[in-house]
């Protein structure tokens, strides 16, 4: 995989509508009010940080991006420079070329926008033309229907479901979705998902 040890050095990754640019230790109140649209916070099938939780939400994606393990990105709207999110590539795996997405959310005014397509786009094309993956994976809350539907919209495969896959901050005890997409895959997926900006 094509991706110095300290994955901190990742590029940002620009398109029309938005920029995934690299989080920043400094980043708490910027999450906070890109979270505080929708009240995000609120929703029992994901975490978003709120300012209660956003430095236990910051601190392993820093860490990991030091170790070399994780890319973690705040979402921004290119024509404002407005946060509108977050997501990441974590479990980086270099001898298996294999990396997944996740950990992703956006303002409620800019969800079923262009804004998601694009930054998988955006991500996807970075996996697999620049790290040379040969497998993304998305995992996500057997209940959260909304971001399953949005992962099929994508193209990905659904793989299965990993029962009782972890304790929830509520207590709840989650099965977990498991999809992908495979490099064999990507040059349809990348069509659809231009086709999709273009119309």
């Amino acid at each position: 995989m094509d991706l110095k040890a300290d994955t901190m050095t990742a590029p940002d990754l620009t398109g029309s509508h938005v920029r995934l640019r690299m989080m920043r230790d400094d980043d708490a109140h910027t999450l906070v009010r890109a979270a505080s649209d929708g009240q995000l916070w609120t929703l029992w099938v994901t975490f978003v940080p709120s300012a209660d939780t956003v430095a236990a939400y910051m601190k392993p994606a820093m860490e990991g991006a030091k170790a070399g393990t994780v890319i973690p990105y705040v979402i921004e709207n290119i024509a404002t420079g407005e946060p509108i999110g977050s997501t990441r590539f974590w479990k980086l795996d270099r001898a298996n070329r294999t990396v997944e997405i996740g950990h992703t959310w956006i303002s409620a005014s800019y969800q079923r926008t262009a804004v998601n397509t694009e930054m998988k786009l955006l991500m996807l094309t970075y996996a697999f033309e620049t790290l040379n993956c040969v497998r993304v994976q998305f995992q996500t809350d057997e209940l959260n229907a909304k971001s399953r539907a949005a992962i099929v919209r994508l193209g990905a495969k659904e793989e299965g479901i990993l029962r009782n896959e972890r304790i929830m901050p509520d207590g709840r005890v989650r099965n977990t979705v498991m999809f992908s997409i495979l490099d064999s895959e990507w040059p349809g997926v990348k069509s659809n998902l231009l086709a999709r900006l273009a119309g």
